[in-house]
């Protein structure tokens, strides 16, 4: 019987004492071929689900839990002590994913600064050169890392504008004050994406619960003829609070949300939920997917097909007290 055998059978539910990895914190693929795992061992714990991948180059058990001590710890791995985490990674430590859509295949490099002024020469690791203050930076478990505000304004000026919405979304839920994030834009004056920081700030809401809803409200908002949006629109029932609606506009009676998260709110009865805003709520209700937002999905015309069936049902009026369904 091989080596490997005695610690791999089949019906393993996670790995065990008797696996040679690592079960309680992450670990480099360099330190499991140390460990006597290859990388095309290593490859197969990942796509059974017995490890995942955590950063570039980086690994954990499936059970270790996660938390910003966890995420320190791997980063430390990959990372010198003398540089400084930031971008998504740095977005990433404070507990905040903002992933590009090519992570389902590979785990993007781990974005730093050196503040020796050379970039850093490694696979795993993007470096470059920036000029950070000394109010920029912060300490998360040892490892220097941005500000959730200094990665605020870079996000906002170097993602994608979708994205970037998304990522200022996220932080603003996180902690970062939305009077520091309007006051500060304009210390970027000239650099790089500041443009699209000062577009986006006050567009920002740490009222949006997801990635996905803030891709849709900023698509809502950039398409023509729609009244202005709100995240989490609450439908009172008896004046008592009911339902949300991810993105809608209450007066007009229109909403948007996005189906696919993990957790979606109500979903084991969300096919009631909604047939109630319908029926009796009187709202239009419009179901997106990942396919209406990426990579390249465009949901303006059915946005916008939406409200028009909103502003023509608001006027009718049938015997049985329901709602024409146009």
């Amino acid at each position: 019987m091989s080596h490997h055998v005695s610690w791999l059978p089949g019906d393993l539910p996670f790995l065990d004492e008797r696996c040679p990895l690592p079960l309680t914190r992450p670990f480099t693929s360099a330190q499991a071929l140390e460990l006597g795992v290859s990388r095309t061992r290593l490859a197969t714990l990942v796509r059974r689900g017995l490890v995942r991948p955590v950063l570039r180059g980086v690994y954990a058990a499936a059970q270790v839990v996660d938390s910003i001590e966890f995420r320190a710890e791997a980063l430390s791995l990959v990372v010198p002590p003398s540089a400084i985490v930031t971008d998504r990674t740095a977005a990433w430590l404070h507990q905040i994913d903002i992933l590009p859509m090519s992570a389902v295949h590979e785990m993007p490099p781990v974005e730093v600064f050196s503040r020796a002024g050379s970039r850093l020469r490694r696979p795993d690791v993007s470096s470059g050169e920036r000029q950070l203050r000394d109010e920029d930076i912060t300490v998360v478990n040892g490892v220097l890392v941005a500000t959730k505000l200094r990665t605020a304004f870079d996000l906002g000026r170097r993602l994608n504008r979708f994205h970037a919405l998304a990522a200022i979304d996220a932080l603003l839920r996180a902690g970062v004050e939305r009077e520091d994030l309007l006051g500060g834009v304009e210390r970027f004056r000239g650099e790089r994406g500041v443009v699209q920081l000062r577009h986006l700030a006050p567009l920002a809401d740490a009222r949006a619960e997801s990635p996905q809803e803030s891709v849709l409200r900023l698509h809502w908002l950039e398409a023509s003829g729609m009244p202005p949006p709100e995240p989490q629109v609450w439908v009172y029932d008896d004046g008592y609070p009911r339902f949300r609606v991810d993105v809608g506009n209450e007066e007009l009676r229109y909403g948007a949300e996005y189906d696919g998260r993990a957790f979606h709110e109500d979903q084991p009865a969300d096919g009631e939920r909604r047939d109630w805003l319908d029926e009796t709520g009187g709202w239009v209700i419009d179901a997106f997917v990942a396919a209406d937002l990426y990579p390249r999905g465009d949901p303006t015309t059915r946005l916008q097909h939406g409200a028009y069936l909103a502003r023509r049902r608001s006027g009718l009026w049938v015997p049985q007290g329901g709602y024409l369904h146009q």
